[in-house]
């Protein structure tokens, strides 16, 4: 009856009629967006290769400058908030 399996799907064999695969690639494969820029995204297996790898692009990929414009983003979020909320502010003066 098939209640606890799942179906697959089914799987064409699909060439267009003037595609040439000697040039640059296939027009129907994908490509993950950040494969040109990262290398935590990929076929890395296990927990520890993924780990280091973003570890590794921290320590590599690190903008001074955006993270100093996201700390005061956040800074003025923070400081909105606690007007907000009706927080004295003058312990920061």
């Amino acid at each position: 009856m098939g209640i606890l399996k799942t179906r697959k799907n089914k799987k064409f064999n699909y060439t267009p009629r003037y595609y040439n695969s000697d040039k640059e690639g296939s027009p129907f494969g994908i490509e993950h967006k950040f494969d040109k820029y990262r290398n935590t995204v990929g076929n890395n297996r296990g927990w520890k290769a993924k780990f280091s790898n973003v570890v590794s692009d921290l320590r590599n990929g690190s903008d001074r400058r955006a993270n100093r414009t996201i700390f005061i983003i956040v800074a003025i979020f923070v400081l909105i908030f606690l007007y907000i909320i009706d927080f004295d502010l003058t312990i920061f003066t």
